[in-house]
């Protein structure tokens, strides 16, 4: 009796949670197109969802955010994604056993610096290595703030994949022996596959992290309200813009754009999860 009266207990604070995220989300939501909806009355919708960002002569576009949000988000997940996956084989089977831990150790420490730490070491040491090294620009650009992010989100990625390995190894372990196959065979052609799971969520989770970070943005990519030409041009996010008009502006319209920017930024993120779920659904089935 008393097991299941825990088991009870667990499962309504389960469920509590769950519904105070929830509200939560909902409320967040809500509070944004509350505050959006001025924008919709006054006709000033595209004025806001335009391409030109230059508040002193009226023009208040955000659309510049919005690709600056999405190249930085993919542009880091493209250059963590295949080093999570990369790290997560080579300690499972593919590196000596002591380093594999040893890199597992450093990965795990790295979830404990705050992220204002990465971008202030990469103020001093990234950013005057791409400045010196191309020989153009700042070096406050798309490029370094790219590589810091993904150095960021790459202890996400390799948790999430690591402990569903975790899992899958030991059920495959007996049977692969079995048929021949070594400790790396199993793992390429048979863990990792059936892990799919975890990759999806690995993807969803570390872009969602990727797109939420506002001080890498921030602190190293130059806020240039402008659609980038190439890596070493300056852009500004969607996180940033918001830190950006929030803190030198309440009154004019230029703060109307910080709500449209959140909630755009929010959208975004729900779409990617949900096209990222759906995807998860079809690859299982």
């Amino acid at each position: 009796m008393g097991g299941r009266a825990s088991e009870r207990w667990i499962e309504a604070a389960l469920l509590a949670s769950t519904l105070i995220a929830v509200f939560a989300v909902g409320a967040i939501f809500l509070l944004l197109g509350w505050f959006s909806l001025p924008i919709l009355r006054e006709g000033r919708l595209f004025e806001v969802v335009a391409w030109d960002w230059r508040p002193f002569q009226g023009a208040f576009g955000i659309l510049p955010m919005v690709v600056g949000t999405l190249l930085l988000s993919f542009t880091a997940m493209a250059l963590a994604f295949p080093a999570g996956v990369g790290i997560c084989c080579f300690a499972h089977g593919l590196g000596p056993r002591p380093l594999a831990r040893a890199v597992m150790l450093i990965i795990r420490f790295m979830t404990g610096v705050p992220t204002v730490v990465y971008g202030f070491v990469a103020v001093f040491l990234l950013v005057p290595l791409v400045r010196t090294h191309f020989g153009r620009g700042t070096g406050f650009s798309w490029l370094a703030a790219g590589l810091t992010l993904a150095l960021l989100v790459l202890p996400t990625v390799v948790l999430v994949i690591d402990a569903e390995l975790r899992l899958t190894e030991p059920r495959y372990r007996l049977a692969s022996a079995a048929l021949g196959l070594t400790q790396s065979q199993a793992l390429l052609y048979v863990a990792l596959p059936d892990s799919r799971r975890a990759l999806v969520m690995a993807a969803v989770l570390g872009f969602g992290r990727a797109a939420g970070d506002t001080l890498v943005a921030l602190m190293l990519a130059g806020n240039a309200a402008q659609v980038p030409g190439s890596l070493l041009d300056s852009l500004r996010t969607l996180t940033a813009h918001i830190a950006l008009v929030v803190a030198t502006d309440s009154r004019s319209r230029a703060y109307d754009s910080v709500f449209a920017s959140g909630l755009i930024l929010m959208l975004t993120t729900a779409a990617v999860n949900l096209g990222l779920r759906s995807l998860r659904s079809t690859t299982v089935r």
